[in-house]
């Protein structure tokens, strides 16, 4: 099973607040922060960027980790 990873990045002098989706091979994708979410639906978002970049589906279900949250495939 592919778990997809998610967490918080701060901002810089160079760019806002972001939010990071990895997986444990490497992919990996950078969303601006939305701030029109909130909680999970925010990371969810940056998880299902890195779904539509891979190609993969978008029936996630996740929970948080206390460094984000960790979205895993649904039943189909």
């Amino acid at each position: 099973m592919k778990a997809i990873m998610t967490k918080y990045l701060g901002p810089t002098v160079f760019h806002g607040s972001s939010i990071k989706a990895f997986d444990k091979d490497g992919n990996t994708t950078t969303i601006p922060y939305p701030y029109e979410l909130s909680g999970e639906e925010a990371y969810r978002k940056a998880a299902i960027a890195l779904c539509a970049k891979m190609g993969w589906p978008t029936n996630l279900v996740g929970g948080e980790t206390g460094d984000g949250y960790v979205f895993c495939f649904g039943l189909m």
